[in-house]
């Protein structure tokens, strides 16, 4: 695995100005054509000026009867000047949950505008500022945002049943769908093509890239970003040591980033860092697989070892048994001065609910920025993406009872038991197609999708050393979204233009 922590080079900031109106369209009757709303605009990234088109529209989606089922919505940025729009990369991205629309990948670093947050901290009442985005990959490629069925304006038709498309793969078929046509109805197929999921979208990505092959359509890369594929390793199931192993590092971390360590905070982070992860998978993992029959003298010195990485007390430790959970560190690390750590952003705190909890009442990063990014894409949406449709933006939480069970394939379990883990799929799909590259994003203060949990699973997929070096790591000193703190944003720049640039193949032009 190829690791980049580099930092970026600047890019100049950029403006943007809305050039033309659109067309007003209506929502459609349930089984006709998705309206469309385009506007045209430019942008000006580094010293390039880079003109593009808009769409706002979505693609019907058929049953097996081959009768219209749903409707999954999308946002699309074509660039217009430069290179033929059918040699240019195209990135279909989404965000996870499942269940959550893509308008955080949308806002904060993909699309041409994005909102303003604070980097760490709250960001109050609006209004909420929009700027242009410098850091947008548009120049090297069109951007398409999907929102999977139930979010976004994405909805089933007449009595089909969510649950048609509320699965790890009953949703991977439906986007499988959509990509075909989205090629055809824009003359794309030839183009070369990317996946970017964040979070439950990494699940998804995994699982897609299968599906797509079975429909003949290869990528040249995926981007995972605050990757989760083996569910277990952030679980915390009785009896299963493995999360707490893969865990320990990103607690670690945020206890030296917030002071809480017991003795000098060390230096260098990076050797902190693999320390940690080097105690975690020897000494610490030896210490949780012994169980009952670990030695009193072994476990007072973990103990002790685990107040030094953590700074938990020993007597926190002890009655944990050595297992912390993830909602167990943050509602403890800072209990004693009533302050609880954020699960999306570690670098976040807020007041505690219940400063007795067992667990934290919210998440502080969560809370921060989740109505600036809510409000900001519904004004932008309207204001500069000319949308005057009746349905409501569904941010999160359409869809429900989520089918964690696989139909067959190249998954790892099957309907009705076990955990999910889809880097079988991930491996497979590397392997039928030994050009396809992946890059892990991680942000290593996130305790919702530990980086290191990531790594770990990355590193046992039980690929050959030339599909390995298929995959680049990139760390960020930021959590889930990293996209969120301003001074990381030259450093997405660069990894992504580096890794579509390299991997777009052949000697197309992708810019002028």
């Amino acid at each position: 695995m190829k690791t980049c922590r580099s930092p970026a080079f600047l890019i100049a900031l950029a403006s943007a100005s809305l050039a033309t109106a659109p067309a007003r369209a209506q929502d459609p009757a349930p089984n006709s054509v998705p309206p469309r709303w385009e506007t045209s605009h430019s942008i000006t990234i580094g010293d390039e000026p880079v003109h593009y088109n808009a769409t706002v529209s979505g693609i019907t989606l058929n049953n097996d009867d081959g009768d219209p089922a749903a409707q999954l919505w999308y946002t699309a940025y074509f660039r217009t000047n430069g290179a033929p729009s059918r040699d240019r990369p195209l990135v279909f991205a989404f965000n996870g949950g499942p269940g959550s629309a893509s308008f955080w990948l949308h806002m904060g670093i993909m699309g041409p505008r994005r909102v303003v947050t604070p980097e760490v901290g709250p960001q109050g009442a609006p209004p909420y500022p929009l700027e242009d985005n410098a850091h947008t990959i548009l120049d090297i490629a069109d951007i398409v945002m999907v929102d999977p069925i139930g979010t976004g304006f994405s909805h089933t038709i007449g009595d089909t049943p969510g649950s048609d498309y509320w699965g790890i793969d009953e949703d991977a078929r439906s986007l499988t769908q959509f990509i075909r046509r989205f090629l055809s109805e824009h003359d794309r197929w030839n183009s070369p093509r990317y996946l970017l999921g964040e979070s439950y979208g990494t699940t998804r990505a995994a699982v897609l890239a299968r599906h797509l092959q079975g429909a003949n359509i290869d990528l040249n890369g995926i981007v995972l970003v605050s990757a989760v594929l083996q569910f277990n390793t952030i679980q915390f199931a009785p009896g299963d040591d493995l999360p707490y192993i893969v865990n320990l590092p990103s607690y670690a971390i945020t206890a030296r980033y917030l002071d809480a360590l017991p003795g000098p905070n060390p230096p260098d982070l990076e050797a902190f860092m693999a320390e940690v992860e080097e105690w975690s998978l020897t000494e610490y993992a030896t210490a949780l697989l012994a169980g009952g029959t670990l030695d009193p003298d072994t476990r007072t010195r973990v103990i002790d070892q685990m107040h030094r990485y953590t700074g938990l007390s020993h007597d926190f430790i002890d009655k944990s048994d050595l297992r912390v959970t993830a909602p167990a560190f943050e509602a403890e690390l800072l209990r004693d001065h009533g302050t609880i750590v954020g699960r999306l952003d570690s670098r976040f705190t807020g007041p505690a609910g219940d400063i007795l909890g067992a667990r934290p009442s919210h998440d502080p990063q969560s809370t921060a920025i989740s109505s600036a990014y809510t409000s900001a894409f519904n004004s932008y949406l309207r204001d500069e993406l000319g949308y005057d449709g009746d349905r409501e933006y569904v941010p999160s939480g359409g869809t429900r009872d989520w089918n964690w069970g696989r139909l067959g394939g190249g998954g790892s379990f099957v309907r009705g038991g076990g955990t999910p883990n889809v880097a079988p799929d991930l491996a497979t799909a590397m392997k039928r197609n030994p050009s396809l590259e992946v890059l892990l994003i991680n942000g290593i203060y996130d305790l919702a999708t530990p980086y290191f949990a990531a790594v770990w699973t990355m590193d046992r997929m039980g690929l050959a050393p030339e599909l390995r070096d298929n995959i680049e790591r990139a760390d960020f000193a930021a959590g889930h979204m990293m996209y969120v703190e301003q001074s990381l944003l030259p450093q997405w720049k660069e990894v992504l233009d580096r890794f579509i640039l390299r991997t777009a193949g052949g000697s197309r032009p992708v810019s002028q």
